[in-house]
């Protein structure tokens, strides 16, 4: 553990309360950490996560502009801010030809406004630490499906780069960025299975080489401003279309 992150501490993880976000507070919370899990719609999901890991909870609706006051006052009595983890994220399939205002507002008010507020208002709380981004491994090679969704993971990116130049040294800001890793949006399980593996290694990314690439960034105080791309080489293959629309060869 390096100096910053000696002691008592806390992590806020954003959509904390499942999937990916519940395996990263769990993986935390075991390395000692305090964890806030963050949530919006899975109240009871969040309280059970938080009695297994002796964490806490705060509910709040990332769309809406006060979120981040909300989650950042619910450390309030918690010990010091160290690590946020902006990881929820709005995944709905639309298209360039079809994508509605509502749509649009809806992805970058979730994916990119929140993460700039809450990244703004963790920074002032906490004076030292580390914000990770979770990207997406399609940023190395984009194709148009999942458009605003796509476009909001554009500007997170470009959001982790620049925060990481205005906050340094007191905080450093990195991204993750892993391909497709459980079944999202209109996938099927069938699907799923098919196309996990579709990439150069031949091997499906899993939740626990995201937590992995998150200890390193926690364990290496020389790194800021830099993207871990987990996708077993799938951008080499410059896929036309999302891996969930494709068949394995």
């Amino acid at each position: 553990m390096t100096a910053e992150f000696e002691g008592p501490r806390t992590a806020i993880v954003t959509g904390g309360a499942k999937r990916i976000g519940a395996e990263i507070a769990r993986a935390l919370a075991a390395d000692g950490w305090h964890v806030l899990i963050h949530h919006n719609r899975s109240t009871d999901a969040a309280a059970a996560l938080a009695d297994e890991i002796g964490g806490s909870t705060v509910r709040a609706e990332l769309a809406d502009p006060g979120a981040a006051e909300a989650i950042i006052a619910a450390l309030d009595g918690l010990p010091p801010a160290r690590l946020l983890v902006n990881n929820a994220s709005r995944f709905v399939l639309d298209s360039a030809s079809d994508f509605t205002v509502a749509g649009w507002d809806a992805h970058l008010d979730i994916n990119l406004r929140a993460p700039a507020l809450l990244s703004q208002a963790f920074a002032a709380r906490a004076g030292q630490g580390l914000i990770v981004n979770l990207l997406d491994a399609k940023l190395a090679s984009p194709n148009p499906d999942f458009f605003t969704y796509t476009v909001s993971k554009m500007g997170l990116a470009g959001l982790t780069e620049l925060t990481a130049r205005a906050f340094a040294p007191a905080i450093r800001v990195c991204g993750i960025a892993p391909s497709v890793t459980m079944v999202s949006g209109p996938q099927s399980r069938d699907n799923f299975e098919a196309v996990h593996a579709l990439n150069a290694l031949g091997r499906g990314v899993d939740v626990s080489e995201i937590v992995a690439a998150l200890r390193f960034l926690i364990a290496t105080p020389t790194i800021t401003g830099q993207t871990i791309v987990l996708d077993g080489g799938q951008r080499f293959l410059a896929l036309p279309r999302d891996v969930q629309f494709l068949e394995a060869k």
